[in-house]
């Protein structure tokens, strides 16, 4: 079940890295738009993965819940 925390976490940090580099360029749409363009690109790549993790993890432990039933 450690994978499901760690991907959640995972979710959770991509988010919030998401969320903090759009109000930072709302806040300021020149100041750094290409860095903030990467960081969003970074956060949404970070997202996939650790959905990717849980959908995987999902199907681990249900193929081991079929063979234990």
């Amino acid at each position: 079940m450690q994978a499901f925390a760690i991907a959640a976490s995972g979710v959770a940090d991509a988010t919030a890295r998401f969320a903090a580099s759009a109000e930072r360029t709302a806040r300021a749409p020149l100041d750094d738009l290409a860095g903030e363009s990467v960081e969003r690109i970074e956060a949404e790549i970070a997202l996939k993965a650790n959905v990717a993790v849980l959908k995987t993890a999902d199907e681990m432990y249900g193929g081991l819940l079929d063979i234990l039933a």
